[in-house]
């Protein structure tokens, strides 16, 4: 049998870079520490690298879509410099109001991410620092880590619905994943 790929569906704000309210300008955008070294780490061990993120400062008429374009092009530029690449990335421009299918916690980013990449979310896990991210991860049946790095710290005491685990930020996220045995995630690669 070939082995199953591994992917990773990652949160942006609060994550991967620092959490900045309606985030728009790219000078802006800050790796948070231990970020990129976590995602080498899971790409070096063969996962596939998937920001999903809610963007709705476009439909609050905050920012226009070509100033998250720049703010994910200088992210991806930062995660370039650390030996990062990443395999997808998907916003939803959407206000909360907008009752679209891609705002998180609704499955529909997840569900093009998985479509478009050939995966089922099952063999996935969702990370981020929000409850909306967990939600998404159950809603589609992958593995959930909550990381207490942006809003985590906010929502800590809070009901998280449970996530499979909590890491203090994305770096230790992946240490915690590629620790896990085939046994214990969905993400096995039996031979």
């Amino acid at each position: 049998m070939s082995q199953k790929l591994k992917y990773a569906l990652i949160d942006r704000d609060g994550t991967i870079i620092a959490e900045k309210n309606y985030l728009s300008d790219p000078a802006e955008v800050e790796l948070l520490p231990g970020g990129a070294a976590g995602l080498r780490r899971l790409a070096e061990a063969g996962w596939k690298l998937i920001v999903v993120s809610n963007q709705a400062g476009v439909g609050r008429g905050y920012f226009t879509e070509a100033d998250v374009e720049k703010v994910n092009a200088r992210m991806v530029e930062l995660l370039a410099a650390e030996g990062v690449k990443l395999d997808g990335l998907y916003y939803c421009p959407h206000a909360p109001s907008d009752n679209c299918s891609c705002r998180k916690p609704l499955p529909g980013m997840a569900l093009r991410a998985a479509r478009e990449h050939g995966f089922d979310p099952k063999d996935a896990v969702m990370i981020g620092d929000k409850p909306c991210d967990v939600e998404l991860g159950r809603a589609v049946g992958s593995k959930t880590v909550f990381v207490l790095s942006g809003h985590g710290s906010e929502y800590a005491e809070a009901d998280l619905g449970s996530p499979d685990l909590v890491a203090e930020d994305l770096g230790e996220a992946a240490g915690m994943l590629l620790d896990s045995t085939p046994d214990d995630t969905p993400m096995d690669n039996h031979a």
